[in-house]
């Protein structure tokens, strides 16, 4: 809308934002979508499609493998805290350059909120890579799929939620997944360790908590992403390096990766650069597509990790796995249908026994004529 009043002496022009624009104290609204200094808005939406697909694929595959590779190596698995507070340094660095490139550099959240997003980081990335050290990489993987489970125990003992059927399913087809992986993995495994399932589990709640928190944050003060990465993981280095001067968990950590320095900083710092690449392509997938299916992207790279890792890495293998991963992946459907019911339709009971029988009846029919 506008209003112009024009005389011999002034003009004045007054415009209103239409409804698809965005309304923001701080940043203009772009419509262009960046990643990685691609400008994705000039493709078609299919092309737009692959490019991300195979960003995600590529990048947290390499993520994965990397990951995996690093806890191979002969006396490493003590020292999965030093490759968090490693990997913590390079997602600072990496932060602190993507925000010099963008103009407005201002913190806007505030310093308190960091300190405990930053600890919820540090909870989740480190406890996870500390797990390796004690159970199989697919293990790991499946747990991190079952971020619901600790999400809806924490709906219902602190917000008092209910939920629908089809959530309660999707909890239960979970935990038997869960279960039952694991059996497989105490059975066949000779590295498992209860202590590795009790980190990841740890490391799945922290994770289940920080997303919220994070989100209401960066709503709340429109935020930038690169702002969040750059103090979030500054500020959990921090942490970190405290707690491993405390421990006296710093001093042998540097001195083994010292002696290995390409395999041990070198890999570290590939790992970090293709995670810190591959969140770019997720959060523009979301955004141009929406979050159904970005986790249905998602979800297909993680069985893909899962996949790849029994390929590269010898390690023993049992049928039960599959079957235990398939039901982890009916929880996961059923879950993204429960929060999409409107989008996603399923035919009913009487629709597919009245289309049963229309077919029986033609096929009658036919044998008649």
């Amino acid at each position: 809308m506008d209003l112009k009043f024009n005389n011999s002496r002034k003009y004045v022009s007054i415009t209103v934002p239409s409804k698809t624009q965005t309304m923001s104290p701080h940043i203009k609204s772009v419509d262009d979508i960046v990643v990685l200094g691609m400008n994705l808005s000039k493709f078609n939406k299919l092309t737009q499609f692959f490019i991300c697909v195979a960003g995600v694929f590529v990048f947290y595959l390499i993520y994965g493998y990397l990951q995996e590779l690093i806890f191979s190596m002969e006396g490493f698995k003590p020292y999965g805290w030093y490759l968090t507070l490693v990997q913590f340094a390079f997602y600072s660095i990496f932060g602190l350059i993507e925000l010099q490139l963008i103009q407005d550099k201002r913190r806007r959240i505030p310093g308190k909120t960091y300190m405990i997003i930053a600890f919820l980081t540090v909870g989740t990335m480190g406890l996870s890579n500390t797990s390796l050290g004690y159970l199989n990489y697919p293990t790991q993987v499946i747990f991190k799929c079952c971020k619901l489970i600790p999400v809806m125990l924490g709906g219902v003992f602190i917000q008092g939620k209910r939920y629908n059927l089809a959530d309660v399913s999707a909890a239960v087809c979970m935990s038997l997944g869960l279960i039952w992986f694991t059996l497989a993995d105490s059975t066949i495994a000779p590295n498992f360790n209860l202590t590795g399932v009790m980190l990841i589990s740890l490391a799945l709640c922290a994770d289940a908590v920080i997303g919220n928190v994070q989100e209401k944050a960066m709503k709340l003060h429109n935020a930038s992403n690169s702002e969040m990465v750059l103090y979030s993981y500054s500020i959990g280095f921090v942490y970190i390096l405290l707690g491993l001067s405390c421990t006296s968990g710093l001093g042998p950590a540097v001195a083994f990766c010292s002696k290995n320095p390409v395999r041990t900083y070198g890999y570290a710092f590939l790992f970090s650069l293709t995670g810190y690449f591959g969140i770019s392509f997720v959060l523009a997938l979301i955004k141009i597509f929406g979050a159904l299916l970005a986790v249905t992207v998602t979800t297909g790279r993680k069985a893909m990790t899962i996949v790849l890792s029994f390929i590269f890495f010898a390690k023993p293998f049992t049928f039960q796995y599959v079957w235990s991963g398939l039901l982890v992946v009916l929880g996961i459907f059923l879950n993204v249908y429960s929060k999409n019911m409107d989008k996603i339709r399923l035919p009913s009971v009487y629709n597919l026994m009245n289309k049963a029988m229309d077919v029986k009846k033609s096929r009658t029919l036919a044998q008649t004529v």
